[in-house]
């Protein structure tokens, strides 16, 4: 049993990656876009305020509730990547090891979820 946010693996993974786009998005052209930095920011404070606020819910319910809406939130990630492939801001092999990154923090965050179901007996 964790005794707080903090001590989850997933946690501290979606904290490391999130200083890491934050490196990303200062990047040109990206920087000048505004709308797309800002949507990105917010996605990706999103990942690890879920799993902070569902934490100190203090019931397994509401933390699969917002461990999913963390879920969510990751997949949103990895769709403002691929837009910025696909307008041209980056070469998916820039953007190669932060999608592994998010895409595995989307599968830990499958796996707590799991663990929670069935700890709760759900």
């Amino acid at each position: 049993m964790y005794s707080s946010f903090e001590d989850l693996e997933v946690y501290k993974a979606t904290i490391i990656f999130t200083g890491e786009v934050y490196k990303l998005l200062e990047k040109r052209p990206l920087k000048n876009d505004f709308a797309m930095v800002d949507q990105v920011r917010r996605a990706t404070i999103s990942i690890s305020n879920n799993i902070s606020e569902g934490f100190e819910r203090e019931t397994d319910k509401e933390l699969i509730r917002y461990l999913y809406f963390s879920k969510g939130s990751a997949g949103e990630v990895r769709n403002l990547f691929n837009l910025m492939v696909e307008v041209g801001y980056f070469e998916n092999s820039d953007l190669a090891d932060l999608k592994t990154q998010v895409t595995n923090i989307s599968k830990q965050l499958a796996n707590y979820i799991k663990y929670v179901n069935k700890r709760a007996g759900y």
